[in-house]
């Protein structure tokens, strides 16, 4: 088994989950590549090492996390396939190739030159398809929000056109989320359902973007804006075509609560709003 083949199997063993709201990681690596050969090992890695102390999110978030294990494993010289999962995971994680290219170029000062040339070589290759300008215009979108961008919204990619990222900032109480869309990114038309009370709030920090109501006129979303979302109100809302955008969506409390996702926002529907 050959270097990339390795990095690629690690990863595939590592999966995403969500639970009560909060994103979490199982990973099976351990078990995949060691379970026969060395179980205590292999059910340490997996289960203690990223299901519990890679899942105290509470404490230390996954972009956080990540940032402090590439630290080490540089330090350390630890150049091969481990430090190219992490780089990845990294990416997955928020960090775009202008932090992480800042991060290392810190970090060769105190860990070392030589260590920080072999760093860069393998962050080359996880960023590579990441355009430049691409990559500063998120980084410079996420310095420019007081929340966090949080991780790709995977869980949800099928209801959105483009790219979302989420971020859990309440699960108790009232849930509250920072969503992320890049430019041109939108949800598909959706109902929140609900027997009483119930609905969503939507509170517009970062970027410029759009919110319709079926039948109605789209609306522009400029930070500071507020959208309040009755239960039983078909909706969508996304980023304008050239801008990021960013709200905190509020879960309004109610009975026998849902979501029933409809049709996608398709691109006739979302050019006309350039025109309006």
């Amino acid at each position: 088994m050959n270097y990339k083949t390795i990095t690629m199997a690690f990863m595939l063993s590592l999966t995403a989950m969500t639970m009560n709201g909060q994103e979490k990681i199982k990973q099976t690596a351990g078990r995949d590549q060691l379970g026969d050969f060395a179980p205590k090992f292999a059910e340490l890695n997996d289960d203690v090492l990223f299901g519990e102390v890679w899942n105290r999110t509470d404490k230390l978030g996954f972009r956080d996390r990540s940032l402090i294990t590439v630290t080490c494993l540089v330090s350390m010289g630890i150049t091969d396939s481990s430090l190219k999962y992490h780089l990845q995971s990294a990416k997955n994680n928020g960090i775009s190739r202008a932090e992480i290219a800042e991060a290392l170029t810190h970090i060769s000062f105190y860990a070392g030159w030589p260590k920080a040339w072999a760093a860069f070589r393998l962050a080359k290759e996880v960023w590579n398809e990441e355009s430049g300008s691409a990559a500063d215009a998120k980084a410079a979108f996420e310095r420019e929000m007081m929340f966090p961008m949080g991780q790709p919204n995977d869980a949800f990619a099928k209801y959105f056109i483009g790219q979302s990222y989420l971020a859990s900032l309440s699960t108790k109480q009232v849930g509250i989320y920072n969503v992320t869309f890049e430019p041109g990114c939108r949800n598909n038309w959706h109902i929140h359902r609900a027997t009483k009370g119930g609905g969503q709030i939507l509170v517009c920090v970062a970027g410029k973007g759009w919110y319709q109501e079926w039948g109605k006129p789209a609306r522009v979303l400029c930070p500071g804006d507020v959208v309040n979302i009755p239960a039983g109100v078909k909706h969508w809302h996304g980023a304008a075509a050239d801008s990021w955008f960013a709200h905190l969506a509020i879960e309004v409390s109610g009975e026998n609560t849902s979501n029933e996702w409809l049709e996608a926002v398709d691109d006739e529907q979302y050019g006309k709003l350039m025109k309006e």
